[in-house]
């Protein structure tokens, strides 16, 4: 059931030499496939783009559109976010299933096998209701998508087709579990497992069977929807293949704890804890996610196949993958389930706890990846990371993550590091979909510093936030609790002044204030050295942050699909909220945004040729 990828036809360009020594590590023969050659792409959640076609959302064959784009700028990848079942929580990251994507992304126009024609009057009010082209999702869209699917399922004359029986046959590992999970969360009205009847909870097997005898066609229903998306995404990432256009998709490294794998093997899982990530320079209480961490003894337990069914089934559709949180291979920051939720992650311990079992562990799970799939992962390092990531990723020839505003020169002199120092084995960007876009990022927190984060390093060394503030902060030009530092601060030794505390007992508050006071300055200098800071536009600062961006030795080079389309000047005027998500808070600002221009406007952009001639440049058009 694999579908033939781009690999066969990019595997024989041309390599570029730099990265020769990618192919004698254990990823040579996946860097075989999809060809050794500098590559420029973009990063896009697929519910954040929208064709004239679309309904409510972007949609699978809407990923068409966005590779003629790409053949037209010279880009050569797309990533998307994850694309699984998030049920009606529409949080990417946190979804019901590991291996089901979800139906809210189906085109209903291009549905296989069903006969559209009764049902053309109710796709075109769908149309009317929910129109493509807000500044934000309106998720309301997927119960009317199920709605409308429902009604074509049961009216067809055709459902167990072949290709369908097929399908089924080939996924049964996980798509019995999955539409199990999905029925009996529909009968319970979307309570969690964990509170439902002990025979359903338990998954008691005569219970489990008379679900299935009870609810034949409910079940059938959600087969025939993951076939159906198979369908479309399968037709999509051959169209892509014939572009020449690699695809990368994003695998969440936990999973919901109310989903149908937890459910279904809660023996993988650590439910007595909840993953997070410990307190950071942009997280002063770490943070908790909800997931429960995996029990990797169990998965080893069972020859590692419920992560080898996941490569193997997402194999179907991606030629890379991202490996969401990489870190967590290695160790994994984890909480009491029992932590009061205000403490955030502050209160937590890694897993394993020995640091010496670090390296080992993580090379375990990466060699199973690598041995059972035929895609290149590519990490998600980011966060508080331990050494032994660094070591394996180069080993192992992996590309890792490096962020424009993070390559600093830490602990040093805070400068910026040159396109030459970053790593060949890396993906580099100027922001990522947990990030603010770069103009965001100018305007509001170069020069600031978070304001929990600093009131908590004041307190540890008992000074009080009120008394300093003002000597300290502009407040005025202060936004979003971010701290903008008054200039008249003329160097450190003024800082301890301030302060009126010797620098061998501020080692903290010395360390937040040089790596953040003077970073405007710094960046200035390093993306515009021959410009006097006075005649400096937000336009011509993006432009020589994403060329510097592109020239670094990172194989890969992916900027969001904002930070590319701010190149023409044209669109966002409320930076700050033209961002993905905001890591660390609930609200309806995340994981909605929808771009401000269609795919088919797209073609033809001005800027289009801009960024084709500055791919070029640094050698990464395709």
């Amino acid at each position: 059931m694999l579908i033939n990828s781009a690999q066969n036809q990019t595997g024989t360009e041309s390599a570029d030499s730099r990265y020769s020594c990618f192919l004698s590590t254990q990823s040579g023969r996946h860097w075989k496939q999809i060809g050794l050659k500098r590559r420029a792409g973009v990063l896009t959640p697929l519910f954040s783009i929208y064709s004239e076609n679309s309904i409510g959302i972007g949609e699978f064959p809407d990923i068409k559109l966005l590779a003629d784009w790409c053949a037209e700028t010279g880009l050569s990848l797309i990533q998307l976010l994850p694309l699984n079942d998030v049920g009606f929580g529409f949080r990417p990251y946190d979804s019901e299933s590991t291996f089901a994507l979800d139906p809210m992304y189906l085109s209903l126009d291009r549905l296989v096998a069903a006969d559209l024609r009764p049902h053309r009057i109710r796709s075109a009010v769908l149309r009317a209701r929910y129109p493509r082209n807000h500044s934000r999702v309106d998720y309301g869209i997927k119960q009317a998508k199920l709605e409308f699917l429902w009604e074509v399922f049961s009216q067809s004359e055709n459902k167990r087709n072949s290709r369908f029986i097929d399908y089924v046959n080939q996924n049964n590992y996980w798509l019995r579990d999955y539409t199990l999970f999905k029925v009996l969360k529909e009968i319970h009205r979307g309570q969690s497992w964990e509170v439902w009847p002990a025979a359903y909870r338990d998954r008691n097997k005569a219970a489990l069977q008379k679900i299935e005898s009870e609810h034949r066609d409910k079940i059938e229903f959600h087969k025939w929807l993951q076939w159906q998306i198979f369908e479309q995404f399968r037709a999509t990432r051959d169209y892509l293949t014939q572009r020449r256009i690699l695809l990368m998709g994003d695998l969440p490294f936990l999973v919901s704890r109310d989903s149908a794998d937890v459910w279904a093997h809660s023996n993988l899982f650590k439910l007595d804890l909840i993953a997070g990530a410990p307190p950071d320079l942009y997280f002063a209480l770490g943070q908790r996610w909800g997931m429960p961490p995996y029990h990797w003894e169990n998965i080893k337990s069972e020859n590692y196949s419920y992560l080898i069914e996941r490569l193997r089934y997402a194999e179907n559709f991606y030629d890379c993958f991202r490996i969401d949180h990489f870190v967590g291979l290695f160790r994994i920051w984890t909480i009491a389930a029992s932590e009061p939720i205000e403490n955030g992650g502050l209160n937590g311990v890694f897993d394993p706890a020995d640091e010496s079992l670090w390296e080992d562990h993580g090379r375990r799970i990466l060699s199973v990846m690598l041995d059972n799939t035929k895609m290149l992962p590519c990490a998600e390092d980011l966060g508080v990371v331990p050494p032994c990531s660094f070591k394996v990723l180069e080993e192992f020839g992996l590309p890792g993550m490096d962020i424009q505003r993070w390559m600093r020169d830490w602990g040093n002199t805070y400068d910026f590091l040159d396109a030459k120092r970053y790593r060949k084995n890396s993906v580099s960007t100027i922001s990522t979909h947990d990030m603010s876009i770069f103009t965001a990022w100018w305007q509001f927190e170069a020069g600031t510093i978070d304001e929990a984060l600093y009131k908590r390093a004041l307190a540890k060394a008992d000074l009080q936030f009120e008394q300093l503030k003002e000597k300290l902060f502009d407040l005025k030009g202060s936004r979003h609790l971010k701290l903008r530092w008054r200039r008249d601060i003329r160097d450190i030794d003024h800082y301890l002044e301030i302060l009126n505390i010797p620098k061998s007992a501020a080692d903290e508050l010395v360390y937040l204030f040089l790596s953040s006071f003077d970073e405007q300055d710094k960046a200035l200098r390093f993306l515009l050295p021959n410009q006097e800071p006075h005649a400096t536009n937000n336009l011509e600062l993006l432009k020589a942050a994403v060329q510097e961006n592109l020239e670094t030795e990172s194989i890969f080079n992916i900027q969001s699909l904002q930070d590319w389309l701010c190149l023409s000047g044209d669109y966002f005027s409320d930076a700050w909220n033209a961002r993905i998500n905001f890591p660390g808070v609930v609200g309806e600002q995340n994981w909605s945004i929808v771009m401000p221009v269609s795919l088919e406007d797209m073609r033809g952009l001005k800027i289009s040729p801009l960024i084709k001639s500055m791919s070029q440049a640094a050698g990464r058009a395709q």
